[in-house]
């Protein structure tokens, strides 16, 4: 077994083990340990002790090693609403020591244009060809009627989507640098620790990039548990967001999810829901901050 393997180079034995998702927790005579398979980015690690950005557990595997040894880190009992705002503040603060500016070509926010522009004009094909399937039965499932209760507010979103990035758009072509940052890049409550000091931990997908991207992965994960309008101007205090790139996070998080009907009826209706709750939240979210603007 390699984590036997792992322990037994390191001077540890295993007492115990318990899987809880992708990790697995040690229990060995020398305490607690996090094992968990995949290789860490050594760049990024490096840049961030260049950066003094202490945060994150110490892992006692090296860069070659295809998987991560680190510590257990006891988490310590704290409302959910105050430690996303301590999450929020300490991804600021990530974003603040990694701060750097990148010169990019012509075809650079063209490729994230088209993408984009691409991807809103397959979910109005999409959307269109499911619900004119749907209002072809004479009996619809009460999924479908969800979803044709509010297919208008579906192609709203979709056509408003389109009009703010192609605003987007004629603000950023002719822009030749971009600001860039670490990105945890999977940022959500369960990944953020606070004991003696806080930590981020799972790094597995860290890269370089805007910040935009950190904060549209934590609204993925939790638009609907929290009050994002608090969390967004947090960060702001923190590392305000330039004009174009709180344009597109706002089109990001405003693209509609792409809804199929392979589940269970129960399972479908609960999608469904959640994915128009989610579009009149972000509406209310980001109406007042344009109206702002």
């Amino acid at each position: 077994m390699k984590i036997n393997r792992v322990l037994k180079n390191k001077g540890l034995k295993a007492r115990g083990y318990k899987k809880n998702g992708k990790v697995t927790i040690v229990d060995t005579t020398e305490g607690k340990y996090i094992y968990k398979e995949g290789k860490l980015n050594p760049q990024i690690l490096n840049y961030l002790k260049s950066r003094s950005f202490d945060y994150l557990p110490s892992f006692l595997n090296t860069e070659n090693d295809s998987y991560q040894l680190t510590r257990y880190i006891e988490d310590l009992d704290i409302p959910k609403e105050q430690k996303i705002l301590d999450l929020v503040r300490l991804t600021a603060l990530l974003h603040s020591k990694t701060t750097h500016y990148k010169e990019i070509d012509l075809d650079y926010y063209e490729k994230i244009y088209e993408d984009l522009d691409g991807n809103l004009n397959y979910l109005y094909i999409y959307y269109t060809d499911l619900i004119t399937l749907i209002e072809s039965k004479v009996y619809m499932s009460p999924s479908e009627q969800i979803l044709a209760r509010n297919i208008t507010k579906i192609y709203d979103t979709i056509a408003e989507n389109k009009k703010n990035l192609d605003h987007w758009h004629e603000h950023i072509k002719e822009k030749r640098k971009e600001r860039r940052v670490v990105l945890h890049n999977n940022l959500k409550l369960e990944h953020f620790l606070e004991a003696d000091t806080p930590y981020l931990i799972s790094w597995d997908k860290s890269k370089v990039g805007s910040p935009v991207f950190d904060l549209y992965k934590l609204y993925q994960n939790h638009a609907l548990d929290f009050d994002f309008e608090t969390i967004l101007n947090e960060y702001e205090r923190q590392y305000p967001l330039m004009e174009e790139e709180k344009e597109l996070l706002f089109i990001l998080i405003s693209q509609p999810e792409l809804i199929n009907f392979k589940n269970t009826e129960y399972k479908n209706c609960l999608t469904i829901s959640k994915m128009v709750d989610k579009i009149y939240k972000t509406y209310m979210l980001i109406s007042p901050k344009k109206s702002e603007d």
